[in-house]
């Protein structure tokens, strides 16, 4: 028995809170809000999910190439180069919406993220992070082979390849495009 019906849509609902929690879809009220930056969200759900951005958390991994992602949805289309969020300014197409996001700044020139030691403003939150570095003399990124510290995870890549011998790119030992193909089509289904 589902006895709380919305007038909006006519959806029924088997207990009041969940008929209160589901007009937050058609008012568009946020009632869930990011504590470490100005994020809002309809759903709680979601906010969970979001907050992996900000603790780095990774729970799904690749068994082809060990990467870890956030979500299952992103790994998939890591391999299968799908990119479903198109730009509406040109024709650039993104696998994450939150890439999508942050490539419209381009178009917009957005920049809601503001230096709190200056007046710079950044369009990524990640620019603003690295830019800060620069105020504080943080260096977080410490090679592994030797004494050398660094402030942007980029440059201690760069400088590992002289230790690694690694040359640029990405590439999986001993299997073609093909066998990559087959065993994502097996992994995916």
């Amino acid at each position: 028995r589902k006895p709380y019906t919305c007038d909006q849509c006519g959806k029924s609902f088997s207990q009041s809170a969940s008929l209160k929690k589901h007009m937050n879809i058609h008012t568009g009220e946020k009632l869930y809000s990011c504590d470490q930056c100005d994020e809002t969200f309809l759903r709680a759900s979601v906010l969970k999910k979001h907050l992996r951005v900000h603790s780095n958390e990774k729970p799904h991994s690749c068994y082809l190439c060990g990467k870890s992602f956030s979500r299952f949805s992103i790994l998939k289309r890591i391999h299968t180069g799908e990119k479903p969020y198109k730009c509406l300014h040109c024709d650039k197409r993104f696998s994450r919406s939150s890439n999508l996001k942050t490539h419209e700044r381009i178009h917009t020139g957005e920049k809601p993220y503001k230096c709190s030691h200056c007046d710079k403003r950044f369009s990524r939150s990640t620019l603003l992070k690295t830019h800060e570095r620069i105020h504080t003399g943080e260096k977080p990124y410490k090679c592994s082979h030797c004494d050398k510290i660094f402030n942007r995870s980029g440059d201690l890549e760069t400088h590992d390849r002289i230790h690694t011998g690694e040359k640029p790119g990405y590439n999986h030992p001993g299997l073609n495009h093909a066998q990559i193909d087959l065993i994502l089509t097996q992994y995916l289904h």
